[in-house]
């Protein structure tokens, strides 16, 4: 259609949303289908979170605020980043945004230049090279293979870096793999990155409280205080307090691309939700307790989604150090026949034939830049986790 825009044409709807959709669209259909595509935890916002936001709507404070953020939410954001992470952020240096992907694609539109280059490790959150394209710049994808733990290392960094990297977009743990970095292997990259003194961190940190097995998390300006001045580390309230549908994502970095980064809000959405950041205050400030205890239910359904898949015909399944989700390899699949005659030749056509054939809902991995392998979401009931993984194992056995 001549009307549109060209912009448009470098971008895709989002696969996970496409998948989550199709999910919903079968099951009103009448079809027995588990979705295992949405990224978001199924336990229930904490209740003291609600209460915060019912008192705030009781208290009135149901009127624009100011663009990037309440002086009551920075301030809990600010002690959230000292307390949690060693880094000082004053209210200047800290953003509030309608969620996370605000929060980054403000500051790709606020920096970026034509022909700018971001590197991007792959498998990536499938969101990152889409907004580096709408803000006009160029997506550099470096390909972070399973025999690396689906991580960056530093000599893939220093070669991916030219004169026209801007950023560095770095998301520990992983959204679609859960791989982490150990601090060790966090400050390889950020030895890398102090060499190169025009490159910028974006470090996407929403999963930081989503690891396992003693785990423990560090961030690029933490590791290296050198990196602070050009460093965004970006975190929000969804996924640590099953908060998803509120809406709200944060980051501190340097005063001037904070700034600039509420120009930007101010001329799209403005603020974000006061209700939802009244709640967000309460969230940061109060009780962590219930976080540990959703992680030991992540955790046992991590290792039962790894041991079930791992007993699937040719599929081999990693386990990760963090979020909530398994990245797969389906290899052992492309090539075979389903029980129709048709031959899987990709990812996409493994994860087609799952939801035709058992009515399993998966993301294929070509989605997040590495194939043949697909991203399961292990944040459902345990009872579904088990439905599904004995489905997938059926659908498995039945090629030829």
């Amino acid at each position: 259609m001549a009307f549109l825009a060209d912009r448009l044409s470098n971008i895709k709807p989002s696969p996970t949303i496409a998948v989550t959709t199709k999910a919903m669209e079968l099951k009103a259909a009448g079809r027995d289908v588990i979705g295992l595509g949405a990224g978001e935890p199924d336990f229930d916002t904490p209740d003291n979170i609600k209460e915060a936001a019912i008192r705030a709507i009781r208290a009135g404070e149901t009127k624009y605020t100011a663009v990037d953020g309440t002086p009551a939410l920075k301030k809990a954001i600010s002690g959230k980043f000292k307390r949690e992470n060693g880094l000082d952020y004053k209210p200047n240096q800290i953003t509030v945004g309608t969620g996370g992907k605000q929060v980054l694609y403000n500051a790709l539109v606020a920096t970026l230049n034509k022909g700018d280059q971001v590197v991007i490790p792959a498998p990536y959150w499938v969101s990152y090279p889409d907004m580096v394209a709408l803000a006009e710049g160029t997506p550099v994808i470096v390909q972070c293979g399973e025999n690396n733990g689906f991580k960056l290392t530093p000599e893939a960094l220093d070669a991916a870096i030219t004169p026209k990297t801007k950023w560095l977009i770095l998301n520990s743990p992983s959204n679609p793999t859960g791989a982490a970095y150990s601090r060790a292997e966090m400050k390889a990259l950020t030895d890398v990155l102090v060499r190169h003194k025009h490159v910028w961190v974006m470090t996407d940190d929403m999963y930081e409280h989503l690891v396992y097995d003693g785990f423990e998390f560090s961030t690029p300006a933490e590791v290296e205080p050198q990196l602070y001045g050009r460093t965004l580390t970006v975190n929000g309230v969804s996924k640590a307090y099953c908060m998803t549908g509120w809406r709200i994502g944060y980051a501190g970095g340097p005063a001037e691309l904070i700034k600039a980064m509420a120009t930007i809000q101010s001329q799209s959405t403005s603020n974000p939700s006061s209700v939802s950041q009244a709640a967000a205050v309460e969230a940061l400030n109060g009780p962590q307790d219930f976080i540990p205890r959703n992680n030991a239910a992540f955790k046992a359904r991590r290792d039962l989604v790894v041991e079930m898949l791992n007993q699937a015909p040719g599929i081999r399944c990693p386990r990760p150090e963090g979020a909530f989700y398994v990245f797969p390899s389906c290899a052992g699949t492309i090539g075979k026949k389903t029980p129709d005659g048709k031959t899987l030749k990709t990812d996409e056509d493994f994860v087609t034939y799952l939801l035709e054939a058992e009515g399993v809902a998966v993301v294929q991995g070509s989605a997040f830049g590495l194939a043949p392998y697909f991203r399961i979401s292990y944040a459902t009931s345990t009872e579904a986790l088990k439905d599904a993984c004995t489905r997938i194992q059926r659908a498995c056995k039945a090629l030829t």
